[in-house]
């Protein structure tokens, strides 16, 4: 067995490996940002967020109601 054969018996798994954990760890795919959404949305996280854009959502709705109170007639 030439050397180079040898190198790439050890080599090329390890290359491989490598190159699978990789790409799997990327965050930019569709499946990760689902698995991301789910545990958002199982953890409560995700209804945190809907209360607090509804509260900011409210106070500004609150604060043109004001200002139409506040206008001479």
């Amino acid at each position: 067995m030439s050397w180079i054969s040898k190198t790439f018996k050890i080599w090329l798994p390890l290359l491989v490996l490598s190159t699978c954990l990789a790409l799997a760890g990327c965050e930019g795919t569709d499946t990760r940002e689902k698995v991301d959404d789910t545990v958002k949305e199982l953890s409560g996280q995700k209804n945190l967020e809907r209360m607090d854009q509804m509260k900011k959502d409210i106070d500004k709705i609150k604060k043109q109601q004001d200002d139409r109170l506040k206008e001479p007639q």
